[in-house]
């Protein structure tokens, strides 16, 4: 079930939403650390952390899901976001170099048609960035934040959905390690917290980002020998009609046999 745009906004906006997504940032950015002459799309509620790549991208799309709802972005120049159909990307194929998927994954109730849609959006080298809450994660227990809806994920599950989606996951980070809190003393911690959870607790991140690429497989040619056997029909002596009542001989039925081309049965 999709979480509502007005409530992730709302979050967003919040000193800890703040906090989240400044640590979830870092973490996109160290994988993707350079965008220039890239098509980058947004799918889920992916805003927050689309703005860095504004003045580096060459083409930044924002598709966030009709049951979501939709929010104008970036409210201080032109909208680059759509309303649609997570399984029907109004997009030609083949179209985008990289996905960012964010508050989409954990919600979809079409979690593998929007999997499918995106890999047919994306060209043959792009790339998938999946952002998602660690089930082990604090944050995925409670529910005031939107990492606490959903289905959260283990790394094992979440790399077994990418691989049954014809996605290949190729590298992987953690984020987000303070606690859900509203405390200001804490948020100020947050950059703290984040050096000691990826050195004394990394199984406990509030998030998973994975990196995945598109699988691309080759046809299987069919044998030079396999490609001249063709059907062939060996004509009777008599029409069918005249065996009515009569069991044909043995000699006199019709056969069909394959044979090499070129050359004809005995």
């Amino acid at each position: 079930m999709w979480n509502d745009v007005v409530d992730l906004r709302e979050f967003y906006a919040s000193r800890s939403g703040q906090v989240a997504r400044h640590l979830i940032r870092h973490g996109i950015r160290q994988l993707w650390p350079d965008l220039r002459s890239q098509a980058v799309l947004g799918l889920g509620f992916a805003t927050p952390y689309l703005r860095q790549f504004r003045d580096e991208a060459e083409r930044l799309i924002a598709v966030m899901p009709a049951a979501q709802g939709v929010v104008h972005w970036p409210p201080e120049g032109p909208y680059v976001t759509c309303l649609a159909d997570e399984t029907e990307l109004p997009l030609p194929d083949y179209s985008v170099n990289r996905v960012l998927l964010v508050h989409a994954v954990e919600s979809g109730d079409y979690l593998r048609d929007m999997l499918q849609e995106v890999w047919r959006v994306m060209t043959s080298d792009g790339r998938l960035l999946v952002v998602v809450p660690n089930r082990r994660g604090i944050w995925a227990r409670l529910e005031r934040t939107p990492f606490g809806h959903g289905h959260p994920y283990s790394p094992a599950q979440l790399s077994r959905l990418l691989r049954e989606n014809s996605f290949t996951p190729t590298r992987s980070a953690r984020a987000l390690y303070i606690p859900p809190t509203r405390s200001p003393w804490l948020l100020r911690s947050a950059a703290a917290w984040e050096r000691m959870g990826q050195t004394w607790f990394p199984r406990f991140a509030g998030v998973h980002l994975v990196e995945a690429g598109k699988q691309l497989y080759a046809a299987s040619p069919r044998r030079a020998a396999e490609r001249r056997r063709r059907p062939l029909v060996v004509p009777v002596s008599r029409p069918l009609s005249a065996y009515q009542g009569e069991r044909p001989r043995r000699a006199n039925r019709i056969r069909i046999v394959e044979a090499p081309s070129g050359r004809t049965p005995r």
